[in-house]
């Protein structure tokens, strides 16, 4: 029973974190200014980050979510300016000199802030939300014990760091990465114009949430 139904996660959420988004375009974005290192990092914050998606699915509160439009739309606008506020810092983004990672440039951004860069993007991700309110409500059983639904959460977050971690090394392996050197700005200031375009789409949705609840 479980077999079966852990099978149907796996490919759903496979197709889910092989999507363009948000995790998508900050993982690019940071591996490319920072390093495959820092992009690591991020890497594993987002996938840390399913875990609070699963918490919360466990705990009830995604049918509180579901339930009071406000409290998702309250959800909305913060998730929307997290994301305007990562995109504008990469239309920042200027030419590099060198196919190196400025070291005073990587200084300022510390594993640790690029974890919690990673945690914050999947963790404020309303797409990431709209997934585990559908997983948790209509592919797995109620009936489902919560220790095997920590078992399905703990293997989509590993998973999840895992895939994102892989495109992080894929694309700062250095015969890829010379090439991507020249234009990485501009490739920075496209993840930027993708994050803001995905923060107007959640503001978007929100006028629509505002609208019927008043």
């Amino acid at each position: 029973m479980y077999l079966n139904e852990f099978l149907a996660i796996a490919v759903l959420h496979l197709l889910a974190v092989a999507s363009p988004g948000p995790d998508f375009a900050v993982t690019t974005r940071y591996s490319l200014a920072y390093g495959g290192a820092i992009g690591r990092w991020v890497s594993v914050g987002i996938g840390t980050g399913i875990l609070l998606h699963v918490a919360y699915s466990l705990l009830g509160i995604a049918l509180v979510i579901h339930r009071y439009q406000w409290v998702y739309a309250s959800f909305l606008v913060v998730g929307a300016v997290y994301l305007a506020w990562l995109g504008w810092q990469a239309l920042q983004s200027q030419p590099r000199g060198s196919m190196v990672v400025d070291p005073a440039r990587a200084a300022k951004l510390s594993n640790w802030q690029a974890f919690r860069v990673g945690f914050l993007t999947n963790g404020l991700n309303v797409k990431a939300t709209l997934f585990f309110l559908t997983l948790f409500s209509t592919v797995i059983d109620p009936a489902t014990p919560n220790s095997i639904k920590l078992g399905y959460g703990l293997y989509m977050a590993v998973a999840t760091a895992l895939w994102f971690s892989l495109l992080a090394t894929l694309i700062t392996w250095k015969p890829f990465y010379s090439k991507l050197w020249a234009i990485s700005h501009w490739l920075d200031r496209l993840m930027g114009m993708a994050l803001l375009l995905l923060s107007g789409w959640l503001l978007y949705e929100w006028f629509g949430l505002i609208g019927v609840i008043a």
